[in-house]
C-alpha cells in the first residue's frame, strides 16, 4: 500500500498537515512563523510534521488553455502570464531499499505487512544513524524527546482498514491511498493526460522499480524538475556500498594482522 500524490491538483489548503498533527498527535510548530517562502510555515518535513506542504512561487510563462482567459499576472498579454504555484504535499517516500532499516541498531524501525516503513519509538534508543542514512531528509530527531519520528503511513488506521488521515481529508483527492499497482497505473494515466493537455514538463517521481532506492511507496507526480521542490533527482540507497566496505575492512583487518605477526615472528629470530 502507498501514496500517489498528484501535485497538479493540489491548492495549498494544508488539510492534510492538520489531519496528520491531529490524528498522530503530533506538538505544533511553535511558535507560528512565516517563513518568508511564500506561505509556508513549516518549511520542511520534521519529528514533529510528517506532512509538509510547500509553496513555490515561480516566474515562468503560463499558457491557457483556449477561451480560458488570463491564468498569470504581469505579461499583459491575454491568455498566458509569467507567475505561477507550484504547491505539493511532501511525505516519507518509504523506500522499497530503505537505508534507514539497514542502519538501525535495534530494530525499531521495521517493514509492516503493507510494504511501509515505521518507527518503534518504545525502542529507539536515539542514536541517530537512520537520520543520516535517509537519502531524502525525511526522518527526524526531536530534541526535547532525543527519538526520532517520521510518518508511518497511518499504520493504525491501516490495520483497521481505514484511509490514512492525510488522504481522507485531502479535498482535491491530490493525496491518493491504495495498492502501489494499482496507483502506478493511475500515475501513469494521469502523466498521459497532463501532456497530451500540452504540460510538457509533467512527470512522476519515486515510481521506478530501477531508481537508486527501487522505487518508492510514496510517489509524485510533478510539473518541474525535482531539484524545485526540495527532492533529490537521483536518489541512492545510502548503505549500497556497505558490503564491499565491510569486505575490503575484513581484508584490511586480516592483512594488518598478518603483518603483525609476521614482524613478532621476525623479532624472535
Amino acid at each position: 500500500m502507498g501514496f500517489f500524490t498528484d501535485t497538479s491538483v493540489c491548492i495549498g489548503c494544508k488539510a492534510c498537515e492538520v489531519a496528520c498533527k491531529e490524528w498522530n498527535l503530533l506538538p505544533s510548530d511553535a511558535p507560528f512563523e512565516l517563513t518568508g517562502m511564500s506561505f509556508d510555515n513549516t518549511e520542511q518535513l520534521s519529528g514533529s510534521t510528517w506532512r509538509h506542504v510547500a509553496f513555490i512561487e515561480q516566474r515562468k510563462p503560463v499558457k491557457a488553455p483556449d477561451g480560458a482567459g488570463d491564468q498569470g499576472q504581469g505579461s499583459g498579454d491575454q491568455g498566458s502570464g509569467d507567475l505561477r504555484w507550484l504547491m505539493a504535499s511532501d511525505v516519507c517516500k518509504h523506500c522499497t531499499d530503505a537505508a534507514c532499516l539497514d542502519v538501525c541498531p535495534t530494530g525499531s524501525l521495521f517493514r509492516t505487512e503493507f510494504g511501509t516503513v515505521v518507527v518503534q519509538q518504545d525502542i529507539c534508543n536515539g542514536c541517530g544513524y537512520c537520520v543520516s542514512a535517509c537519502p531524502y531528509g525525511v526522518i527526524d530527531k526531536r530534541e526535547e524527546d532525543g527519538r526520532v519520528f517520521k510518518c508511518t503511513l497511518c499504520y493504525d488506521r491501516q490495520v483497521d482498514g481505514l484511509t490514512p488521515a492525510c488522504a481522507k481529508a485531502c479535498p482535491t483527492e491530490s493525496i491518493q491511498y491504495g495498492p502501489v499497482d494499482e496507483l502506478l497505473q493511475r500515475a501513469a494515466a494521469r502523466l498521459q493526460e497532463l501532456r497530451q493537455d500540452g504540460v510538457a514538463d509533467a512527470r512522476l517521481y519515486g515510481h521506478d522499480p530501477a531508481d537508486g532506492v527501487r522505487g518508492n511507496g510514496a510517489f509524485f507526480l510533478l510539473l518541474d524538475e525535482p531539484e524545485v521542490y526540495g527532492l533529490p533527482p537521483a536518489p541512492k540507497v545510502t548503505t549500497r556500498d556497505l558490503p564491499s566496505m565491510w569486505r575490503h575492512a575484513a581484508v584490511a583487518a586480516l592483512t594488518l594482522a598478518c603483518g603483525i605477526a609476521a614482524a613478532f615472528a621476525t623479532a624472535r629470530r
